[in-house]
């Protein structure tokens, strides 16, 4: 119950107008894809001045870059003197005709990439739930050279323990909410361009691994969805990893179960350092949080804190 509490609170505080903010000017990219061709991508960038320092920050699975969870990173990297990108990640931001998966590190990349990062001399990725998973694998893949550390927070290692404690019956409020907002998100994708499934026939989806099926799997050609857990799970790449990686994760987290984490991690090997936190939830936890970097105590500050330290 106390992972429930921590998991609900962040999302309580929302709504009452609580959340934390952090200004950031609009920034536009550009991803090509292989089939779609170019594409619109988009989100918040902060860069203040004399910063050497840029920290790219990936939201979760139904999220955007307006999350509560990456503003107040973004805002503690800020008081660093880092600049900071938050991603909406392709078709996060309902304005182009395209979506995303938990192995498609190519937005990253393209972001990267962009004019507007090329004057740093350090890069950082950070990633929530399902974008630290992508941030993991993209540390495992060819990257941009300027890249010094990853992290990644209550994001699970493999996808199928995942999936199929997500589409259990405790977890149907997380379920339906997130289910929900990929829903909205699919329908405003499929006002910009073509999409593998009518948007009638998602709208009536009632599991992850049944949206999987009918949205990811034929768009990204894979053969079913356990192929698509299988081949985009970053766990058996962990061991590939060329810079330092974070792994912030909670025991009784209620949407990413420990049994999608321990046995990748424990073959991991020394790169990947895996910080298990008692007093949390999903992507939450207490605000006296001390994971030993510099930094203030909480999520945010000992977040920057460790990244900036690479």
């Amino acid at each position: 119950m106390r992972a429930h509490f921590w998991t609900v609170l962040p999302r309580v505080r929302r709504a009452l107008g609580l959340a934390p903010r952090f200004p950031g000017e609009p920034w536009r990219g550009t991803v090509v894809d292989a089939e779609r061709g170019a594409l619109a991508l988009s989100g918040k960038l902060s860069r203040p001045a004399r910063s050497t320092t840029a920290v790219v920050l990936l939201h979760g699975l139904g999220g955007s870059c307006d999350s509560p969870y990456l503003t107040a990173v973004a805002a503690a990297c800020d008081a660093a003197g880092a600049a900071t990108l938050r991603l909406n990640l392709r078709g996060s931001d309902g304005a182009v005709g395209d979506f995303y998966h938990a192995g498609l590190t190519a937005d990253l990349a393209a972001a990267l990439a962009a004019p507007e990062l090329a004057t740093y001399e350090r890069v950082l990725v950070a990633g929530f739930s399902l974008g630290g998973h992508v941030a993991l694998r993209y540390a495992t893949e060819q990257h941009d050279p300027r890249l010094r550390a990853v992290a990644a927070v209550c994001s699970p290692l493999e996808l199928l323990p995942a999936q199929r404690s997500f589409d259990r019956t405790p977890a149907w409020p997380y379920r339906r909410y997130v289910l929900g907002e990929l829903k909205r998100l699919y329908a405003a994708v499929a006002r910009h361009g073509p999409v593998p499934t009518p948007v009638a026939t998602v709208q009536r989806v009632r599991t992850l691994r049944e949206w999987d099926r009918l949205t990811v799997v034929p768009r990204f050609g894979f053969a079913d969805p356990e192929d698509y857990y299988a081949r985009a799970s970053v766990g058996p790449r962990l061991r590939a990893l060329a810079v330092p990686a974070l792994l912030v994760a909670c025991p009784g987290d209620p949407m990413v179960p420990a049994a999608s984490i321990a046995a990748a991690a424990a073959a991991a090997g020394a790169a990947l350092d895996v910080r298990w936190v008692q007093r949390g939830g999903h992507v939450a936890f207490a605000a006296d949080l001390d994971l030993g970097a510099a930094g203030p105590p909480g999520l945010p500050g000992q977040l920057a804190g460790w990244l900036l330290g690479r």
